[in-house]
């Protein structure tokens, strides 16, 4: 079974869309949340981390800050 996949992210991250690129390769579906635009979801994203910083990555309820691949994949069993 796949595992939810959200990501609280920019147009202008460099690591957010790498993250996504990585997401369509594995195809691993996911949600994105455009946190410079949609004022709810980045409070809920400060409010899950305590920080601004982007990505931010929710898998299966394990929250990553950060595109670390290795960490990604080990939560995603891939």
């Amino acid at each position: 079974m796949q595992k939810t996949v959200t990501i609280y992210s920019t147009p202008t991250c460099v690591y957010c869309n790498m993250a996504k690129e990585f997401f369509n390769k594995n195809k691993i579906s996911y949600t994105d949340y455009n946190v410079a635009t949609d004022l709810d979801k980045r409070k809920e994203m400060i409010d899950k981390t305590g920080q601004m910083g982007v990505p931010v990555m929710e898998l299966g309820g394990e929250v990553v800050v950060g595109f670390d691949e290795s960490k990604i994949k080990s939560l995603l069993n891939l």
